[in-house]
């Protein structure tokens, strides 16, 4: 396989190979370019020093032959490494020293022409040279001719006369060995960097490549149903390795609360059908094995019908929620007023408000407030909170409506009076089948659906539900966006 960890040190250590690479060509040759130049530019200085020098002692009589300024060409030779010649102007070398030696007088050995020819026409000579065989080898060579200045007694004028040339030769070995130290010293010191820029990249490519490993480790075993595997170890990281398994965690959070609840909810259909089923069954088989006596058939009778109609709303309800789940189930957007709908819900709720004594105090702005939604939806929405509302109210209190619009969102709320709701509950009131333990009234006939699909409803709409309770009054608030 052709894993991340792979690819990743691969590429790095490519990247760092070729930097190198393309630096070490920059430095070898801008390094060998410098010395060279460095040493031509001395070798020049040397001439140029060497021939002003002569041309001094020469103007003042003294000749080359003297032993001090001798000693002088013997130890700028030593000093500098270099080999000197002194030569007249048509190439015959007069004078050479070399690391101290010292060799005076004509010895009948010419320098090149082109050698001769260049310093006539340029002033100057700089090259690679044998010097006609002078030298073994080919050697770097700066010339500089011997100026002295004399007055011309026809003409009464100063003129420049050159009585010889000063070559100054270097070989090409002491440069090139100075070179070659400046590169060992990079190649050394570039070896060492690319042994730590190598470790550095296989560890930081197994920091990143490591943390994804045990990351889909964890996937496959979630996939099995091992639905506590977490990634752990990585909460300290700040980058986006921490960022995804951070991410992963939460996913699997999720997913674990998904299926709890999906068995939670297998569980309670199975309870709340196999209660009213029960029933049904133990009262018809009476009624046929004739347990139940003939007087007491009709009372059977409607218990069998009471629980048909929980088991009647048990299965719409359930039917209302797969509706509300549907991937295909699209909430309409169109106007319409909401004090009118829960004005029409409240009509329609007129014989349960009165049955249990209830006052209802409502406050509605005096105009219509429209807002966008599914008018449907809302109004099943108004009916469930209502409806609950009243079932769960004090016999004889007064039930809450109020509407108000706020920041481009209508705010529709539902209070009654009666027993608080338990604040530990409050996070879970809007869960499928969820009841509490002790009931907040004597109805018995809720199966736990209601505030889900209110909830449902107002997720599909983009719109938020709160509740609180305190001191006994229970406020359902729900939003609506102004048209």
């Amino acid at each position: 396989m052709n894993s991340l960890y792979k690819r990743q040190f691969v590429l790095m250590a490519g990247m760092i190979l070729v930097s190198f690479a393309l630096l070490g060509a920059a430095f070898m040759t801008l390094s060998y370019q410098y010395i060279v130049q460095e040493k031509q530019v001395t070798m020049e200085r040397n001439a140029d020093d060497i021939a002003s020098f002569t041309a001094v002692i020469r103007a003042n009589g003294v000749d080359i032959t003297d032993s001090d300024y001798q000693a002088y060409i013997a130890n700028i030779a030593r000093i500098s490494d270099a080999y000197i010649v002194l030569a007249e102007m048509d190439g015959e070398v007069v004078l050479a020293a070399e690391d101290g030696s010292i060799q005076v007088g004509r010895s009948g050995y010419m320098l090149p022409e082109y050698i001769v020819r260049q310093v006539e026409q340029e002033g100057a000579f700089s090259g690679l040279s044998n010097m006609g065989g002078l030298f073994p080898e080919r050697r770097y060579v700066a010339g500089t001719p011997i100026n002295i200045k004399a007055v011309n007694l026809m003409t009464g004028q100063t003129e420049v006369q050159r009585m010889g040339v000063v070559y100054v030769a270097a070989e090409a070995s002491s440069i090139t060995e100075l070179w070659r130290a400046f590169t060992s010293i990079f190649f050394f010191t570039a070896v060492i960097v690319l042994c730590i820029a190598f470790i550095t990249s296989s560890a930081t490519s197994l920091r990143l490549t490591n943390p994804l490993k045990e990351i889909a480790n964890m996937a496959r075993k979630f996939g099995h149903g091992e639905y506590d595997a977490r990634v752990t170890g990585y909460e300290n990281r700040s980058d986006e390795v921490g960022e995804l398994a951070e991410a992963f965690n939460s996913m699997a959070d999720s997913i674990a609360r998904s299926e709890a609840k999906r068995s939670e909810f297998v569980a309670n259909i199975s309870h709340e059908l196999k209660t009213p089923m029960t029933t049904i069954a133990g009262f018809s088989d009476g009624i046929l094995d004739g347990t139940i006596p003939p007087d007491k058939e009709r009372a059977a009778l409607q218990t069998i019908s009471s629980e048909t109609r929980r088991l009647s709303r048990l299965v719409r309800r359930m039917l209302d929620t797969s509706r509300l789940q549907s991937a295909e189930n699209v909430t309409a957007q169109e106007q319409f007023d909401v004090s009118e709908v829960m004005l029409r819900v409240l009509v329609s709720l007129e014989n349960k408000i009165n049955d249990r004594h209830l006052d209802v105090d409502t406050k509605l702005p005096d105009g219509p407030v429209m807002v966008w939604g599914d008018p449907d939806s809302i109004t099943q929405v108004c009916y469930n909170l209502l409806d609950n509302a009243i079932k769960f109210s004090k016999e004889g209190s007064t039930m809450g409506l109020s509407i108000t619009a706020k920041a481009g969102k209508a705010y529709v709320s539902v209070r009654n009076t009666g027993l608080p709701i338990p604040p530990e509950e409050l996070p879970l009131i809007f869960d499928r089948f969820h009841k509490s333990d002790k009931s907040r009234s004597e109805d018995r006939e809720g199966v736990g659906l209601g505030l889900y699909i209110v909830k449902t409803i107002l997720n599909a709409h983009k719109e938020n539900i709160t509740v609180t309770s305190e001191d006994g009054v229970t406020e359902f608030t729900f939003t609506l966006t102004l048209a």
